[in-house]
């Protein structure tokens, strides 16, 4: 029986929040003059009717007219100030730093393009938030692979394993700069909305894109073999900044799975579809199940059921190399590897046609 009346109530309160009688009226003021208005019909009723029908002195007819009313006041004005209240009760849940619950925004009067616009607030101050908490991710995620590359070209440079030349100096120098330029990249990217960037696109030839992305993960991650295949006359159209920080995503992340003695391979050819550049960087590491082939490319998503992280990743630097090659016009997807392991590949359309010759590409492989 309890349960019963429990869900009795429960459908009365249901009915309750949705029952407004009044939203299609565009005006706050007109509802105002309705409520108004049908106050005195009902009073002059009920009066008319106690007086005239029941026979009762007009002084006991007004005080039932005067109840009658507040309850009709009640029903019908319940919605008018319904989304004030809820959007008092979501004001103090955002101060809170909670969700806040749901605005229900079917009037059409100046009250519900309030609590519309209150929603819109809402929503991007999460938004902001989000991408806030994002960026700080990604700046530590961005950050490590060339700090770490730093701190072992320096520590080389104090321990007396090379010699301070000009050389070694420059390559410090190089980290350096690509240091600067991923904190411009990030401040450049908190400014945008979305994370959208311009793209500055030009012939590039991979080769000298890829060698030196592979000897910076090198440095940072010794123990594993990384292998490349690139035709040295292979040349694509695109931002060599934006295509560097992918490789360094994917070769980090493929030599962090691979682990000491592992191997990782870098190959780079034409497209034979149309004129568009594919990478692939595969590894001999544990391998991506299936079903988890889309879900990857997710923030702080992992590849391997129960990951926690304790390798040092974070779930990021699948995600941010799918926010530049989408950037570029391209795709990013796992494939099927020849063993055991992981493939991950990388096509680039060409805005330049002749930039990218599949003929010349083969000849060389």
């Amino acid at each position: 029986m309890s349960g019963t009346w429990q869900a009795a109530g429960d459908w009365i309160v249901r009915f309750w929040d949705r029952w407004r009688p009044l939203d299609p009226v565009p005006s706050i003021k007109l509802k105002f003059a309705l409520l108004v208005g049908l106050n005195l019909v009902v009073t002059a009723g009920v009066t008319w009717y106690a007086v005239v029908v029941l026979g009762w002195r007009v002084r006991y007819g007004m005080i039932w007219a005067s109840l009658i009313v507040l309850v009709v006041s009640q029903l019908v004005g319940h919605g008018m100030t319904l989304p004030l209240r809820q959007m008092t009760a979501a004001a103090r849940e955002l101060a809170a730093g909670r969700p806040f619950p749901a605005l229900q925004t079917n009037s059409r009067d100046e009250v519900g393009e309030l609590a519309r616009a209150f929603t819109t607030m809402a929503t991007q101050l999460e938004a902001a938030d989000r991408q806030r908490r994002r960026l700080l991710a990604d700046v530590g995620h961005e950050l490590r692979t060339p700090v770490a590359a730093l701190r072992a070209q320096v520590e080389n440079l104090v321990d007396g394993v090379r010699p301070a030349d000009p050389e070694a100096l420059a390559e410090v120098l190089g980290q350096v700069e690509r240091l600067g330029g991923l904190l411009t990249d990030f401040l450049t990217l908190a400014s945008t909305d979305g994370g959208a960037e311009t793209l500055h696109r030009r012939p590039v030839p991979v080769d000298d894109l890829v060698q030196p992305v592979v000897a910076e993960v090198r440095l940072a991650r010794p123990g594993a073999s990384i292998t490349v295949d690139v035709p040295p006359d292979l040349v694509a159209d695109l931002d060599p900044r934006r295509m560097a920080q992918v490789l360094t995503n994917l070769l980090d992340n493929a030599s962090r799975h691979a682990g000491d003695g592992g191997e990782v391979s870098v190959r780079a050819r034409a497209g034979q579809t149309s004129s568009s550049l594919v990478l692939e960087v595969t590894d001999n590491g544990p391998g991506i199940p299936r079903e988890r082939w889309n879900s990857v490319f997710e923030r702080f998503a992992s590849g391997e059921p129960g990951d926690s992280r304790q390798d040092g990743g974070t779930g990021l630097g699948l995600a941010i190399a799918r926010w530049v090659v989408v950037l570029h016009g391209g795709r990013i997807d796992v494939v099927d590897s020849d063993g055991a392991g992981c493939r991950i590949r990388v096509e680039i359309p060409s805005q330049n046609p002749h930039m990218i010759t599949p003929e010349r590409s083969q000849r060389r492989s």
